[in-house]
């Protein structure tokens, strides 16, 4: 059965089981589906596009609009809310949208919408009674289901193409991997035009009949209370999420009792919020791996499986090559480009040809970019990015290792690592550092702690304090943004 008659099917089978609580209020299946037939028909009286934007604050009215559109076989485009004036006009041209669901704060946040793009507010529809059912011609597997801007750190946003078949093989792949059910509660806060929130926060709820609790904004005290009233079972966030959490003066012990799955991705799970999070809530944080382009899930790391500072095994049907340089697989425990093969695979990216072939090799694996290594278990541990790693005097040195090191001083709240030219090394690591409240910055004293685990030459050159480190808006750091903040003046550099 194709996603959206699935999706249709477990809504009608519980029709007054809540199914999702939001910032605004519960939702019963039954109203998932009655709103998403209104959002239908006002979709279909303003555009005629093939393609649709949805620009929402988390929560319910997200799955609705998204199935009115499939319901009338068009893709989706989320808009990511955070997005420059520059990037946004460019997501809006380059997918030829000209109808947005959105609601009258989202529009006030962003300014409006640019010049030729209707708003099928949300906000102004009179959502009474239920509207003449039709189911028009709804998307099929092979069908493009979702367009999905990646963040933009180099250059523009890409759109990467999934096709339903890619969504729902994905959750299929998840369900597979680690059971869910309708007695899993589900807690989200990621956005929705993000892969993770789109996929594991939304369509898996959806199509396992669990309830699902939003809330529009990270506000950790929040959060906490959302977890301690509705006792999630399953709850994914970014590691400074949890780093926020463990932080919150008073939180209860028991906010996470019961937790089946807690999941963090995105950017590397530091020990120290680890052990944080797990001595203040006896949770313990299993790690997870994927991109945009992957649907987005690859590796899971089950809690049975636990291994510190690895993202676990591949879900099934994925398939995982690790490639050193001279495009030969590499054996285990042995550094090199992680490439990823699978029914959750993309299909390119809009109206970029080269670069979607470019970004499969000959037997057709996707090349995340990313840096890896598998054990004998086929557990993978992600060690950096291709573009970010440094070569210092002839040596292969990533951020994410010296990061962790500088993580693990008292006073360092986070940190990035970047490289600066060098004449005799040709380059050299810098760090730049936040601070935790109330500590005091000493640059000694940090590389003092880093000589004591790092070899002399991943020490870095220079630590600079920075009051905000520079972040996408899922939270991981954009190490692009502190380059133009390196000193060039060689007198002023140690």
């Amino acid at each position: 059965m194709e996603l959206l008659s699935t999706i249709r099917r477990r809504l009608l089978l519980a029709p007054l089981r809540i199914a999702v609580v939001d910032d605004i209020r519960a939702w019963r299946g039954i109203d998932l589906l009655v709103g998403s037939w209104h959002l239908q028909r006002a979709i279909a009286a303003t555009t005629n596009a093939k393609r649709v934007g949805i620009l929402l604050p988390t929560g319910a009215l997200f799955p609705m609009a998204t199935m009115a559109c499939w319901s009338l076989g068009r893709t989706v485009v989320p808009i990511n809310y955070l997005l420059s004036r520059a990037d946004l006009e460019h997501v809006v041209k380059d997918s030829g949208i000209d109808a947005c669901v959105t609601v009258g704060p989202m529009l006030d946040f962003m300014g409006g919408l640019p010049e030729g793009v209707q708003a099928i507010r949300v906000d102004q529809l009179k959502f009474k009674g239920i509207p003449p059912i039709s189911f028009a011609n709804p998307l099929k597997p092979d069908d493009l289901g979702v367009v999905l801007y990646t963040s933009g750190t180099s250059g523009k946003p890409k759109g990467v193409m999934l096709s339903v078949g890619n969504l729902q093989s994905n959750v299929r792949q998840i369900r597979e991997w680690v059971r869910f059910d309708q007695r899993d509660v589900m807690l989200g806060v990621l956005p929705q035009f993000h892969s993770f929130g789109l996929t594991v926060l939304t369509l898996l709820p959806l199509l396992a009949g669990c309830k699902v609790i939003y809330t529009a904004k990270f506000v950790p005290r929040k959060l906490l209370d959302l977890a301690l009233a509705h006792q999630p079972t399953a709850f994914v966030a970014i590691p400074s999420m949890y780093n926020a959490l463990r932080l919150v003066r008073d939180a209860d012990p028991k906010t996470f009792a019961a937790l089946r799955f807690a999941v963090s991705g995105g950017e590397p799970l530091a020990q120290a919020v680890f052990d944080g999070f797990k001595e203040r809530f006896g949770v313990e944080i299993n790690e997870g791996y994927g991109l945009t382009e992957t649907s987005p899930v690859s590796h899971w790391c089950r809690p049975q499986e636990q291994k510190r500072g690895w993202v676990g095994r591949a879900i099934p049907r994925v398939e995982v090559r690790i490639v050193g340089a001279d495009e030969k697989d590499l054996s285990a425990n042995e550094d090199g480009e992680v490439r990823l093969r699978g029914p959750n695979i993309m299909q390119g990216y809009l109206n970029l040809p080269e670069e979607s072939a470019a970004a499969f090799d000959d037997r057709g694996f996707f090349r995340t970019g990313d840096m890896g290594r598998q054990d004998n278990d086929g557990r993978l541990a992600i060690t950096g990015r291709l573009k970010e790693m440094l070569i210092v005097a002839g040596e292969n040195v990533f951020p994410r290792e010296i990061e962790e090191v500088l993580n693990r001083h008292p006073s360092v709240k986070d940190s990035a690592v970047i490289g600066s030219s060098d004449p005799s090394r040709g380059e050299v690591p810098v760090a730049f550092v936040e601070m935790k409240e109330g500590a005091i910055f000493d640059e000694q004293s940090i590389k003092a702690h880093c000589r004591t685990e790092l070899a002399g030459f991943k020490v870095p050159r220079e630590i600079r304090l920075i009051d905000a480190l520079p972040r996408n808006p899922t939270g991981k750091i954009v190490r692009r943004k502190l380059a133009p903040l390196l000193v060039t003046d060689s007198s002023q550099t140690r």
